[in-house]
């Protein structure tokens, strides 16, 4: 229950304070007149993007969130004091819905982005607001503004420059543990990852790039088979995504899986297929050098770069780092960063 990217809760930001009705009365001074306070304004409730959270567990335990309301006014001119907002801390990447429509609200991609989420009410007039050269003692105020409401949803894409996508079983989490510092699930099994993981890769003279390894996907993923759209939203924002293929089947499966990736992710969303694309062929040290060399002449036909390693042993790992690194070193300066 480690890692959590879709989540519901509600909002609600704090009323206004009432308005008070009051006069002022004191000794030696007569018809003192109206002095009743404003209300304070209510809280807000404000989602910020926090560099350090890499998922949506907290709202399993907190799924309500409310600000204080504002005081109500008082004699003597005084005003009520303005509620306390709040502020939820969410994962960079989160895109901010409406529960109830869909509509996309705020789509927070930067550390420190901040978006509204429910606005606290003004708070409401005293009687002093109400007095007039015609009117010297109203007994006249208005209630505080309720709060806005709302029920929210968040779907946190992660934020990764590099993203190993393959079928299930072909070492993407073992190549991930070699790639970077991470120490991510490894089995002989399918569906060993059941959640994305992140990794830091850390670059020559470069800042460290972050990978993403998305779990296993099947034939149908695009449209919701297993838990494909779930795991495919997560490869939108990433730069450059690693074909992770297992060389070690029989026939054409290799060209097969990846013809299965490349479909999925079109039918997904069209544009994933302008990224940079690397074929990574796993499993070398289970496959003979012609099964090797005819594998990569079968793949110099799809128009897409490809890399032999062995995520186990460690054949070729510091050559597709590198390769890595000088991909993202020209999208970097690609993009003017």
């Amino acid at each position: 229950m480690g890692f959590v990217d879709e989540v519901k809760f509600f909002v609600k930001a704090g009323d206004g304070g009432n308005g008070c009705v009051s006069f002022r009365r004191e000794k030696f001074v007569p018809r003192g007149g109206p002095n009743g306070g404003d209300g304070g304004r209510g809280g807000t409730v404000f989602l910020e993007a926090d560099g350090r959270k890499h998922s949506l567990i907290d709202f399993r335990y907190r799924s309500h969130f409310k600000a204080e309301r504002g005081g109500n006014g008082q004699g003597s001119d005084r005003h009520g004091r303005s509620g306390k907002d709040i502020i939820v801390y969410v994962p960079v990447g989160s895109v901010v819905k409406d529960a109830e429509t869909g509509e996309v609200l705020a789509d927070l991609v930067d550390a420190g982005q901040r978006f509204t989420a429910a606005r606290g009410g003004k708070g409401g007039f005293g009687n002093a607001r109400f007095a007039t050269s015609t009117n010297r003692a109203p007994r006249k105020s208005t209630p505080g503004i309720s709060g806005e409401e709302f029920w929210l949803k968040i779907e946190l894409k992660l934020l990764a420059d590099v993203g190993l996508i393959g079928l299930p079983n072909a070492g993407k989490s073992t190549l991930l543990s070699k790639l970077s510092a991470a120490n991510p699930k490894v089995a002989p099994y399918p569906f060993t990852t059941i959640a994305p993981q992140l990794g830091v890769m850390p670059i020559k003279f470069m800042e460290p790039c972050i990978i993403a390894d998305i779990p296993g996907l099947i034939e149908g993923a695009s449209q919701g088979v297993g838990l494909g759209h779930q795991f495919l939203r997560h490869v939108e924002r990433t730069s450059i995504l690693l074909h992770v293929i297992d060389c070690s089947s029989e026939d054409n499966q290799p060209f097969d899986d990846y013809r299965i990736l490349a479909k999925e992710l079109e039918e997904y969303n069209e544009q994933l297929m302008d990224r940079t694309h690397l074929i990574v062929l796993n499993k070398i040290d289970c496959c003979d050098a012609s099964r090797l060399e005819a594998l990569e002449k079968g793949f110099a036909d799809f128009g897409v770069e490809c890399l032999a390693v062995s995520a186990l042993e460690g054949t070729g790992i510091e050559a597709l780092k590198e390769r890595i690194g000088d991909l993202l070193e020209e999208e970097r300066e690609a993009a003017g960063t």
